[in-house]
């Protein structure tokens, strides 16, 4: 077995957002979507505004799953998150 090229289980997901309230309702709402999904992902919040920029957006809260930016600039439905996530 070739451990170099074992992905780690799951989904990578960012939220980025610089504290706001509507960043913390997107933060929260992801993992109550990923909860209800059942899927694994790993859940990082990003606020550091340098690490936000190097995704090319300049609107939050932003959502980034396996490193495609998919949301910016506002807050999905649960709905439109399981949409997303379930991809």
């Amino acid at each position: 077995m070739d451990i170099d090229n074992l992905k780690p289980a799951g989904i990578d997901v960012k939220v980025l957002g610089t504290g706001c309230a509507k960043c913390s309702t997107l933060e929260k709402q992801t993992k109550q979507a990923i909860d209800e999904l059942g899927i694994s992902a790993t859940v990082t919040k990003v606020e550091d505004i340098m690490e936000i920029m190097k995704f090319n957006v300049m609107t939050t809260p932003a959502l980034v799953v396996d490193g495609k930016v998919m949301v910016k600039g506002k807050v999905p439905s649960l709905k439109e998150l399981k949409e997303i996530l379930s991809k």
